[in-house]
């Protein structure tokens, strides 16, 4: 049976998630890849044991996330049932509903039907009694957003979730929803967009400001744009690269040679800062105390600790942030 290092508090940070009660480690656990059925369970359980030893109390999933779609939340509710069950207060589980998780016309989007049954599947597959975070996972252009956001306050009232979130939403969406779900009482804290020194779309879509305006968090996903913001592809791209393996979500085209120039640029002002690119690269977001939290995903340890190692300097001169800018 697991027990956590009892120092696990004493050097990751906490920032609070907007103007709520709740408090969200500085880097959190992104379980998108790397805990579905095509994958070590030992694996697993390694690379959550390495981020809660380290202070990492945020766990993130969703219905559809394995592959294939459930299976790393039924993988996280093992792990809840067979190693965590005496930690279950000091965690952060979130999961979202939104995209294709069933066939038919009720697996999908943002339809009260579909949200809150996808809840139920998702609390079952934990083995949880409740979720701390329930996010929409993206916008829904044909359903009211009434609708959609009076499934999330569902979840709140029947005691299936403590907070809600909102993911892949833009400011003016994310400005109505707010007002709706205020009306409702329901208390919405955070919202989970990609966010990178190379993806900047959450700042020209105004969600980065209006999250700010609102008081509501941010927890940025795919900090390292795909791999691109690490030492790996520094010298081109190599052949065991996950753009060589699986080019599903990283395109070798997306690594044109004025990008590979970015990387090799950027990497130098991390060097000047000592750090390593993926250092600067999360603590880059974390700069204007704007984003609450990164989301990280590893497939060995030893990425979790040098992910965390971006905490020990955080703070960029208006010399560094020009040149960053320069440089995209």
């Amino acid at each position: 049976m697991y027990c956590a290092e009892k120092t696990r508090y004493q050097s990751m940070k906490y920032f609070r998630c907007g103007d709520s009660g709740l408090l969200l480690p500085a880097v959190s656990m992104g379980l998108w890849h790397n805990f579905g059925y095509t994958n070590s369970y030992e694996r697993m359980k390694e690379l959550c044991f390495t981020a809660f030893d380290n202070g990492i109390t945020h766990f993130d999933l969703a219905n559809n996330y394995g592959p294939p779609p459930g299976s790393a939340e039924e993988n996280m509710g093992r792990i809840l049932k067979e190693e965590w069950k005496d930690y279950r207060d000091e965690l952060i589980i979130s999961s979202k509903a939104g995209y294709e998780m069933w066939d038919g016309p009720y697996g999908n989007w943002g339809s009260r039907k579909y949200i809150l049954a996808s809840l139920d599947q998702s609390l079952k597959r934990m083995g949880l009694e409740y979720v701390d975070i329930f996010y929409h996972h993206r916008m829904d252009p044909e359903t009211p957003l009434e609708e959609t956001m009076g499934a999330l306050a569902q979840a709140v009232v029947s005691g299936k979730a403590l907070y809600v979130g909102l993911s892949n939403y833009d400011g003016a969406t994310l400005k109505e929803a707010e007002k709706i779900l205020k009306e409702l009482r329901c208390p919405f804290i955070i919202n989970q967009n990609r966010y990178s020194i190379f993806d900047r779309t959450i700042e020209k879509n105004g969600l980065k400001e209006t999250s700010a305006k609102l008081k509501k968090g941010i927890i940025a996903f795919s900090p390292l744009a795909q791999g691109m913001l690490t030492d790996r592809y520094l010298n081109g791209i190599p052949e065991d690269s996950r753009i060589k393996t699986d080019g599903r979500f990283l395109k070798e085209k997306a690594l044109t040679e004025t990008r590979l120039s970015q990387i090799q640029e950027l990497n130098q002002i991390a060097k000047e800062r000592g750090q390593t690119l993926a250092e600067m690269a999360l603590s880059w977001i974390l700069k204007d105390g704007i984003v609450t939290s990164v989301l990280i995903g590893a497939s060995k340890p030893s990425q979790i600790l040098d992910n965390i190692k971006a905490l020990d300097n955080m703070k960029f001169s208006q010399d560094e942030k020009e040149k960053i800018e320069g440089i995209i």
